[in-house]
Formats: C-alpha cells, structure tokens, sequence
C-alpha cells in the first residue's frame, strides 16, 4: 500500500515541533468511520540499545478478530528520543511496515496518543492523517491532561482534559485491571473511539489488534514496562 509522505522525516525537535502544529489543524475529529471489515493495530519495539526497532501492522478481519495479515520491518532508527516527538522517530518504521500490505484496513488502532498530546499530533493522529485513514490512539499511559475517577467495571471511562478541552479518555476495558487512554486519532470522534477499542477487546486489558502487533513487534506482557521511557521527563 502506498504511502503519502506530506514532509521529510530528518527535521530537528524544532522543525518537527513545527510540523506537528502544521498538521495538527488537519486532523479530523468527526466520525468517518464507514463499513469496517478489516482492523489494523500497530506497535513498535525498540532494542535496549535504542538502534534498531521492529515494526509491525497485524491486520484482522472484524468482528471475529482472526489474522488476515501482518506485515514487519526492522531497522536503525536515527530520530533521537525526544518527549512529545515519538512520531518522529516510530512513524517511519511504521509506514514502511505498512507499505508492503496487500490488503486495505478500514480502521487503524495504534499504540499510542491520538490527539491527547501538548500540541495535538500525537503518533495516531500523525499516522492517521498520512494515511488518511480512520485511527484511534490506544495508549497505556497518560501524555498529558488529568481525568477524575472511573468505575470498575468494563466499559467505565472518565474524560481526558488538557486546560478546558476534552482530549480523550481513560477507559477501563477489562474489570479490576489499569485503564488505558483512549483519544482521537483521525477521522473518528471520541465516543466512536471508545465503542471501536471495547469492540475490539476481547476479554484483555488491551485491543486485540494492538496486542498482537505489541507480540509481532517483539514485546512481551501487555508492555506496560517497554513503553516507560515514553513518559515526559521535561518540556515537551
């Protein structure tokens, strides 16, 4: 499947900061998510070493969940580890995964923030909107904003809030286990994103099409660990 570049990819954290702002005022946070028959989860694994990654696209068919397709690339990454620019560094990979797909999903689950991140372009709304795709951001832990308490029953969620806007949600997908943060990624509103990801769970803390890319990416567990260093240690 063919790719739209909309810009390159070796910028400086400045120009990919200015980038991410750029794009952000595209992303579309209205419901276009049509028949969907085939969804595809993505997720990347990184060595200790922070050289070479994996990335994976696990495509299955909907509703039953079953493997249809699943596509990996491994290679240097050369973007340094900046907090809030991850796309910058993961997308790539991604996308080059993607290209060798056969298939065409309909509806794109990442492990990552939609638009719940400081300027809005977080990894799902950057893949999202380059792909010109359905996406929603499935993340297991929170960039920014603050939520109150939620229920412990699958299917509770309380709203994801940065200042006065409402940027996603923590949604508990499972009962008695963490929640994870659901936001917009592109062409999907937000109570659209939440029925698709608990649609897609099955019986697991985590969508099934994210899970199985985190497991063909080389992660173990629910990657909960593997992704700490995502977390912002400063200005971001």
């Amino acid at each position: 499947m063919q790719v739209r570049h909309r810009h390159p990819w070796q910028v400086t954290p400045a120009q990919a900061r200015d980038i991410q702002v750029t794009l952000a005022g595209q992303v579309s946070r209205e419901c276009q998510v049509g028949p969907v028959g085939l969804v595809a989860g993505v997720d990347i694994s990184s060595d200790r070493s922070g050289g070479l990654a994996t990335g994976a696209v696990v495509v299955l068919a909907y509703p039953g969940m079953t493997l249809v397709e699943k596509s990996v690339v491994r290679r240097e990454v050369d973007f340094p580890y900046v907090p809030g620019l991850l796309s910058f560094r993961e997308a790539p990979l991604i996308l080059a995964a993607w290209e060798k797909l056969d298939c065409s999903p309909d509806l794109l689950l990442v492990d990552g923030q939609g638009i719940a991140h400081p300027r809005r372009l977080g990894l799902a709304s950057h893949i999202g909107l380059l792909l010109d795709l359905p996406a929603i951001g499935c993340a297991k832990s929170l960039l920014c904003g603050s939520h109150g308490p939620l229920g412990d029953e699958a299917g509770s969620y309380a709203e994801i809030t940065d200042g006065d806007e409402v940027v996603g949600a923590a949604l508990r997908t499972r009962q008695g286990v963490r929640p994870i943060y659901v936001s917009v990624g592109h062409k999907v509103d937000l109570p659209s994103a939440l029925s698709w990801v608990l649609n897609c769970c099955r019986g697991r803390r985590l969508p099934e099409p994210t899970r199985q890319a985190h497991v063909t990416a080389g992660g173990q567990g629910d990657g909960s660990a593997a992704k700490r260093e995502r977390q912002p240690v400063g200005p971001i």
